[in-house]
């Protein structure tokens, strides 16, 4: 079947009764046949997918393990320098970092190097990105620590530590039945820590299911439903919990974490509530490791491009303040809280806890969205910049498999950290050997630097974290650029970042998707439609009200709506047509029926007098124009209510005497008009490529028919 449109006038007019539909020329638009038989497409793809042949399982594995493809590639003399060198100074800035942040997870320090240890070998044999550093990531440790304190009060160990430790002792000697519901004897063989990774393995487990589920039935598509204002909006707000969090160590006081809905409130509420058992030997520490730490780190970002390293800062400060805590004895003359015993080497792997995995399974989703978002939007973004592809599924597999594996080695969820990344990408990184010579850095601190960090009080660790939160937190300062350049995106950003601050983490997540989602319904809802005018001496139509000097011609009104037309907006294209051209058709042909009843009462009456008094309704006015010209340029679809909607407009006018003719309509909206049978038989040629032609149309159109009149 043909469509039929016309282009350009004629200088010749046709004579007979179809002039007015035969006036122009036409031109066929044959549309391509689709196949669109289900089960070709899935025989095809059935075929393409069992079929095994050397070279496509060659592909196949040479694509799930891309360190096999770009390996023997490597070029030792042009990439080794940069890569060793890059690994090394991130391998330093990472072993501070991973220490502090495995408090905010709510685990003992250890765990958090052997996180970081596992996820740089893992990725390096399935990331397909250059530069991104893969590792612990403040807002997800954030995250994982909230589920391991809920689960640890579920498991009883909110108990006081002395009445814990007393339970363990004597619990050869103790029949369990006289001990709290939740403690059993496989509980008592597991200590807090031991619990409390237990949990952490098992979500970070979970998590790295969903993002290889993800992978595997490509559903990357999530992501995009996490804009990045959304995503700056959460990372802020989640980064006001981490430093509420980490302030009662700044302080030395030892209150219970909060958790749930709230819980920034709750726990500013318990910090000022025992703020007279301050700790004063950590808040002097405190405070003299921040006058350090954030005029240096300043430095780095200010003279960035002149220094081939940046001063590794962190690490300076955990070495002097271990040192001066060790030989000042602050912990047994102050009280100061410390670190403790960290082991050398590794403990033997173990599986997670299946019976833990319907409690975080929930939990585990917005762990495993935020992950996977933030790899692939920053490993595609440092593609672009320097010039290569990443594979987005590839990328899902990557991070789901650094949860996955690690997971049975006591470690917790991971993800690409930007900080990070950027140092890694301006100290020259090549290629993921230099996640490879992070590892080795690591490996070195695990089997033999570890232990040295006992005496490290945790307020210099908080003070760590606290640092890195600059970059989040300095993004108050760009809301009036925001503003300026997009205020729904600003006020998508300020919904976001509250309701993860005030709320929780997860809800706010959750708050921020619809109400971004709600903004871009409401957008559509009340989309602009303005009128348009021509642009002399050209076959260009723009908006009246955003351009001068446009000319309109005489009759003819064009109408853009600018969204899809669909059963939210249906209403909405109505109500702005009818104002936009002055005229509802139902008040005119309501006014016109009156103006007929009075004019019949009138002859009855047959009184003069009574005639003159009775005053012209002002429809019997003419309309003021005879077309009306709807640019569909910016309807990208229409539903059956869309469809229904414009036949509705056109025969409401028709019956006024106004037609309406459609301009500038895609594919997919003319093969809806088709399939909705909008056209009545010889009505097709109403459809029309540009503004242009059918303004011409019209105005040939009417000029015949006021030359016919006159004859």
């Amino acid at each position: 079947m043909a469509e039929f449109n016309n282009v350009h006038s004629v200088t010749e007019m046709p004579e007979g009764d179809d002039a007015k539909r035969n006036f122009h020329n036409r031109m066929f638009l044959e549309p391509q046949e689709k196949k669109r038989s289900m089960k070709a497409l899935v025989v095809k793809q059935a075929k393409k997918s069992c079929s095994c042949t050397p070279a496509k399982v060659k592909d196949y594995v040479f694509s799930f393990f891309p360190v096999l493809q770009w390996l023997p590639k490597y070029k030792l003399r042009e990439y080794l320098l940069g890569d060793i060198m890059s690994g090394v100074i991130v391998g330093v800035l990472l072993v501070p970092q991973s220490i502090a942040y495995s408090l905010l997870a709510g685990q003992e320090p250890i765990y958090g190097l052997y996180t970081s240890f596992f996820a740089s070998i893992i990725y390096f044999i399935f990331g397909t990105s250059r530069h991104i550093s893969v590792g612990i990531f403040g807002v997800i440790c954030l995250m994982v620590g909230q589920v391991v304190d809920r689960e640890m009060q579920r498991a009883g160990y909110d108990l006081e530590p002395h009445a814990i430790s007393g339970l363990t002792d004597t619990a050869v000697d103790v029949n369990t039945t006289i001990l709290p519901v939740n403690w059993t004897s496989q509980k008592l063989l597991c200590d807090k820590s031991c619990y409390a990774i237990t949990v952490g393995a098992t979500m970070t487990f979970v998590a790295g299911v969903y993002q290889v589920a993800m992978g595997f039935f490509q559903v990357g598509f999530v992501s995009v439903y996490l804009s990045d204002s959304l995503l700056s909006g959460f990372v802020t707000g989640a980064s006001f919990t981490i430093l509420t969090s980490q302030a009662k160590y700044l302080l030395g006081l030892d209150i219970p974490r909060s958790s749930g809905i709230g819980s920034l409130i709750a726990t500013w509420i318990n910090i000022f509530k025992n703020i007279h058992k301050t700790n004063i030997c950590d808040l002097i520490t405190s405070f003299l490791c921040f006058l350090v730490l954030i005029p240096t780190k300043e430095l780095n970002e200010h003279f960035k491009s002149r220094l081939k390293a940046p001063i590794p800062v962190e690490l300076v400060v955990i070495v002097a303040a271990t040192l001066v805590s060790h030989f000042g004895k602050l912990r047994e003359t102050y009280g100061s809280s410390v670190a403790g015993h960290i082991p050398t080497g590794f403990l033997p792997p173990s599986p997670p806890d299946w019976n833990l995995i319907p409690n975080v399974a929930l939990d585990a989703i917005p762990i495993a969205i935020i992950g996977f978002a933030i790899t692939v939007s920053l490993s595609e973004m440092f593609a672009k910049k320097h010039g290569y592809s990443v594979k987005a599924n590839q990328e899902m597999y990557a991070i789901g498999f650094c949860n996955i594996i690690p997971s049975f080695f006591h470690c917790f969820t991971t993800s690409a950290a930007l900080a990070k990344t950027l140092v890694k990408e301006s100290t020259g990184c090549r290629t993921q050997m230099s996640g490879m010579v992070t590892s080795l850095v690591i490996l070195l601190v695990l089997l033999v630097i570890a232990p040295l960090f006992y005496s490290l009080q945790k307020c210099v660790l908080a003070v760590i974290t606290i640092a890195n939160l600059r970059g989040a937190l300095r993004k108050f300062k760009d809301l009036p650029k925001m503003w300026h350049l997009s205020k729904v995106d600003t006020v998508i950003w300020i919904v976001t970042m509250a309701a993860s601050a005030l709320i929780s983490t997860e809800i706010g997540l959750l708050v921020g998707v619809c109400f971004s989602m709600l903004c871009v319904i409401f957008r559509t809802q009340r989309p602009e439609a303005p009128l348009l005018g021509w642009v002399a001496e050209s076959e260009t139509y723009e908006s009246l009200s955003a351009y001068k000097n446009l000319q309109t011609k005489p009759g003819i009104v064009v109408f853009r709506f600018e969204a899809p037309l669909y059963y939210i907006n249906k209403e909405c294209f109505k109500s702005f047509l009818y104002k936009q051209t002055g005229v509802n058709p139902a008040w005119v042909k309501t006014a016109k029926k009156k103006a007929a009843k009075r004019k019949l009462r009138e002859k009855e009456v047959d009184s003069v007098g009574n005639q003159t008094s009775i005053p012209m309704d002002f429809v019997s006015e003419p309309l003021g124009f005879h077309t009306i010209v709807i640019d569909c340029c910016a309807v990208q679809f229409l539903d059956t209510a869309g469809i229904r909607t414009l036949k509705e407009v056109c025969s409401d006018y028709r019956e006024i005497d106004v037609q309406v003719l459609l301009a500038q309509c895609n594919p997919s909206v003319r093969s809806s008009l088709i399939r909705g049978e909008f056209f009545k038989e010889g009505e097709d040629h109403l459809l029309f490529h540009s503004v242009h032609q059918a303004v011409d149309f019209a105005l040939g159109a009417q000029g015949h028919s006021g030359t016919s009149a006159s004859k």
